[in-house]
This record gives structure tokens, sequence and C-alpha cells, in this order.
């Protein structure tokens, strides 16, 4: 015991002295950073908000982003180093205490993000009985929805009652508790873009997922890998390689969204080309509704198949017509 307690002092005594001597480069990368990650998010939060409903999301894409941002958050928390930047900011000033903690604000941004995409997914998720209506082999229903919003708290409550019971009672296996934690998140990051893909590519349009936000993020990953293989060299394969796997993946999803989209538009615009006659027909004939450019029917007053619970409420008028 005596060993971990002076090992213990050693590296809080070690990690101290660094943050009292803070990279200003390093600093200013590292707020760019937790501003970009934060960035990179919004154009999905307000793409699902936008269009009040959450079709064309994976819920097993939902289920291992947000456990595999709260893995990753709890790696960080626990980390031997990360408590003894904590427990540094007792001795150092403000500024070297919010510039050594800014790695676990990337995370921590990372996460929170992550756990708005599952909020909105379960309020806006579509009232339809499946999702997508093409694939009747996965009925994703708002029990699916339901049931991925479960797991993930149960997990999350899992990993905070284990991480709080070995710092009280077995912080000498905290870092072993650490190691399975980024273990368990760069898994779960590795393939959380595989049922999305799958989806995207049966569904044809990439719905409520945002364009934006996978520009952003994708170069992102490679730039993020970069930074970590150039601090740790080849050896730290296991950290950097997780980005490289994500960002391929993401941008094999990014190119697939964008060549749906495309097709999408050019089919929109061939259609307003033939003039408002069918249109007409579309928008005036009962059980003819005119359709959207990713396939979904649209009406007068919003309410379709997929339309969210939030605008279960609202009824349809019966069309009226005049001599």
């Amino acid at each position: 015991m005596d060993f971990f307690n002076r090992l213990a002092s050693d590296l809080g005594n070690s990690r101290c002295e660094k943050l009292q001597s803070p990279s200003y480069l390093n600093l200013a990368l590292s707020i760019l950073l937790v501003l970009g990650i934060l960035v990179s998010y919004l154009p999905q939060h307000y793409r699902i908000i936008a269009r009040g409903t959450s079709e064309g999301i994976s819920p097993f894409f939902i289920l291992l982003g947000t456990t595999s941002s709260t893995c990753a958050f709890a790696n960080i928390l626990v980390l031997p180093a990360s408590r003894a930047d904590v427990a540094c900011c007792k001795v150092v000033s403000t500024f070297e205490c919010a510039a050594g903690l800014l790695g676990i604000a990337q995370l921590g941004v990372q996460w929170f993000s992550f756990s708005v995409i599952l909020f909105l997914f379960l309020v806006f998720f579509p009232r339809g009985p499946i999702l997508p209506p093409n694939d009747a082999e996965k009925p994703y229903t708002w029990r699916t929805a339901v049931t991925v919003a479960v797991l993930c708290l149960l997990h999350g409550l899992i990993v905070i009652i284990v991480s709080v019971a070995l710092i009280i009672a077995r912080p000498h296996h905290l870092g072993t508790w650490a190691n399975m934690l980024g273990i368990t998140a760069t898994i779960l990051a590795a393939i959380q873009y595989f049922p999305q893909i799958w989806m995207t590519w049966h569904l044809k349009h990439v719905g409520s997922l945002s364009i934006p936000m996978m520009l952003i993020q994708t170069p992102g990953s490679f730039v993020w890998a970069g930074s970590l293989a150039a601090r740790l060299g080849p050896t730290g394969w296991s950290t950097w390689g997780m980005f490289v796997v994500t960002g391929c993946l993401q941008g094999t999803l990014l190119a697939m969204g964008i060549v749906f989209e495309v097709q999408a538009r050019r089919a929109r615009e061939n259609s307003e080309g033939e003039g408002t006659n069918a249109r007409c027909i579309a928008g005036c004939i009962p059980g003819i509704v005119e359709t959207d450019d990713e396939g979904g029917p649209v009406v007068e007053d919003g309410l379709t198949e997929n339309a969210p619970l939030l605008n279960g409420s609202r009824k349809s008028s019966p069309p009226s017509y005049s001599d």
C-alpha cells in the first residue's frame, strides 16, 4: 500500500509541475478542439429538429455511439493522470487548472453532444410502425427507440457505479478499469458506423442524418489521429488507430450521402421542369400525395406516416371542393 501511495504522490507532483508550465500552442489547439467538437454536432441537432423527425438514423448507430462516448469519457475521468490533474487544481492557478483539464473537457463535450442526439432521436422518433418502411426485416418501432434509450441509461449507470466503487474501495484497480473502458470505447466506435451505412444504403437517402456534421468530423478524425500519432508514435497505434478507422467509415457514409443527395436534387429539378400540372394533381386529388426529395410523403399539415410522436395529436382536415 505504501508503494501505491508513494507512486500516486510522485505522479501527482510531476503532473502539478507540468500544469504550472503549460504550452500555449497546445492550449490553443485544445481550445479549438473543444469548440470544433461542439460545433461539429450542432448541424445534426438542428437537422433533426428542423425536419421534425429522426427518420433515417439507425437505432444501433445511436446505441453504439452513446455507449462508446460514455466509455471514452469515463476512461479519461478514472485515469490516474487525470485524477492527478484534478487534484493539482488545489495548488495551481485557475488558468493552469483549466488548461490542464481541457483534455477531459473534449471528451465531455463529445459525450454531451451525442447524448443530445440520443434525446432528439427518442423525442422525434417517427410514429409509423416501421422504420425504414422498405426494410421489413428490421422493424424499428417506438419500442426499439425506447429500448435503445434504456440500454444507454443502464450502461451509463453501471459505468458510474463501478467507477465510484473502485475509487472508494479499490483505487489500485482503476488503471485496469480505465484500460477496459478505453478498449470498449475503441471497439464500439469502430463498429458504430456499420449499421448506419447499411440503413442509408437501403433507404437511398440520408434522412435526418446531417451531411455538414460528417463534413466537419471526417477530416477532423484524421487530423486528430495525426496529432496523436505525432505525439505517441507507432507504439500508440491503439489510441490513434481508432480515429483512422472511424474517419474511413464516416467518410464512406459521407460519400454515400452526398451521392444520394445529388441524385435526389436532380430528380427534384427534373420533376419541377415538367410544370405545375402534375404537382396540382398530386396535391388536389385524394389518395395521391406529393413526395419530397427523400421519397417521403408531403401533406399540407405536415402529418405523414413518418411524423414523430410530438405531432401525433394533429389531425388532417378533409379536403373541400367547390364548383
